[in-house]
């Protein structure tokens, strides 16, 4: 009984963590991002855009990591999030990758 006890909290411990990723990169895009990704700023992808974001995506995560921290097109360095860790960034493009599928 107690091993389950314990698997059973570590399981929510992940949950919890896999939770909160998503939300900083939520909370992240609401603050930086959205105020070109919503809207398409410049040539930015409007996030739920799939066509826009099915080729970026399909690049993988790193590429797109590597473009937003050195800035890409009208898009500054790290699109003005200069506090921003690398998974920080990481976290709010996935987010935005995942709600453009």
């Amino acid at each position: 009984m107690k091993k389950i006890a314990i698997a059973a909290a570590a399981a929510l411990l992940v949950a919890a963590g896999a939770a909160q990723a998503g939300g900083k990169g939520e909370k992240i895009y609401h603050q930086i991002c959205k105020n070109c990704h919503a809207v398409g700023i410049a040539g930015a992808p409007k996030v739920g855009d799939k066509a826009a974001w099915g080729p970026r995506a399909a690049k993988g995560i790193d590429a797109l990591l590597a473009s937003a921290k050195k800035g890409k097109n009208a898009m500054p360095p790290k699109g003005t999030c200069m506090q921003c860790s690398d998974a920080d960034l990481k976290a709010a493009i996935e987010y935005m990758v995942n709600h453009s599928k």
